[in-house]
């Protein structure tokens, strides 16, 4: 059994979390702002499907990936040196938490309902969350979406209508973090895509101690300067 969260009560200690399934730590409430960026200072986020209660999750280990270490294989250095393609940061979050929504072929739905959508436009509108787009001939190709608070970025999900437009625009995202002097990407679950690209898994406890003290610190909320990610990685981007 998990708890069930009443209008404004605070989130149970993360370490009462299930093993199986791994990480799953309560339920109900709400996806207001505050409630939303008080879980995120705590390691917990929101993951569930339609027509089921909001579940909230906060899994042991964790996977991170440090943006110092992303692994940028010698194909895809390739493809950012061409200049063949733009990438922009929060012109067209609506249009990524869109196209990030859209069914998979290996998923029968999807988590980012509507009112995850619109809950998280509404923390772009405060500055917190935001979009890194790959675009290729005046077209969104990929991107992704995800949360920033102080020096702790969180991914939330990317989307991809070329090949390598989402590795793109997460490359881009680790090199702009690592100069403006974030810590971590907080990447939640596991995948093989993110490990391919040098994210690792932590100790829970860990990030916990570390977001104690990064979400404390850098800048505050507010829109990214659209043209801060072009030519990160030496290319003439037209």
């Amino acid at each position: 059994m998990i708890p069930w969260l009443q209008p404004g009560e605070a989130f149970p200690p993360v370490d009462t979390a299930l093993r199986r399934p791994n990480g799953l730590l309560c339920a109900g409430g709400d996806l207001s702002p505050e409630r939303l960026l008080d879980a995120y200072r705590h390691g917990i986020f929101p993951w569930y499907s339609a027509g089921e209660p909001i579940l909230w999750w906060s899994p042991d280990p964790r996977m991170v990936l440090f943006p110092a270490e992303v692994r940028i294989s010698r194909s895809l250095m390739k493809t950012l040196r061409r200049g063949h393609c733009t990438v922009r940061l929060d012109t067209a979050f609506a249009e990524v938490i869109r196209a990030c929504s859209a069914p998979r072929p290996e998923q029968d739905g999807t988590w980012i309902t509507p009112e995850m959508q619109q809950a998280y436009l509404r923390l772009h509108e405060l500055g917190y969350a935001h979009s890194v787009e790959t675009w290729i001939g005046g077209e969104l190709a990929g991107g992704l979406y995800g949360m920033a608070l102080g020096r702790a970025f969180y991914g939330e999900s990317m989307f991809s209508r070329v090949t390598d437009a989402s590795k793109i625009a997460l490359a881009h995202l680790a090199r702009y973090l690592e100069r403006r002097g974030f810590a971590v990407i907080d990447c939640q679950m596991k995948t093989a895509h993110l490990a391919s690209l040098g994210a690792r898994e932590i100790r829970r406890s860990e990030l916990l101690r570390g977001l104690a003290v990064w979400t404390r610190e850098g800048q505050g909320p507010g829109k990214w300067p659209a043209e801060d990610a072009m030519d990160l990685f030496g290319a003439h981007v037209r």
